[in-house]
């Protein structure tokens, strides 16, 4: 399930975590609306999150790869819930060893 917030530089809040693009924009607009008199603050953000609570966009490939297949395992058992299990953050860490285990057996065997 996909997790989104709003963030506010200028107010220094986020929004509580979402799960639809819609109710993201009216989280977004209601802020702008109350807080800004409609008005966009300077560096505003709004994008996906992972179950820890850290944006996608902020992390590097391979880590945001990891925290988006233990995010993935975690869904599975509790699709609403945040932070994840450790079992999740393991398996995901097996699939990536294990793929590149994989491509380095390919490539050294074609070569």
């Amino acid at each position: 399930m996909r997790r989104y917030a709003y963030r506010c530089i200028v107010c220094r809040t986020t929004s509580p975590v979402v799960h639809q693009l819609e109710d993201l924009a009216a989280e977004g607009a209601a802020h702008r609306l109350a807080l800004h008199g409609g008005h966009i603050p300077d560096a505003e953000a709004a994008g996906q999150i992972d179950r820890l609570g850290r944006w996608y966009a902020a992390l590097g490939p391979l880590i945001a790869m990891h925290a988006r297949i233990a995010d993935g395992l975690s869904d599975l058992r509790d699709p609403n819930g945040m932070g994840h299990p450790f079992w999740a953050s393991a398996s995901a860490t097996l699939i990536l060893g294990s793929a590149a285990a994989l491509i380095f057996g390919v490539i050294s065997a074609a070569l």
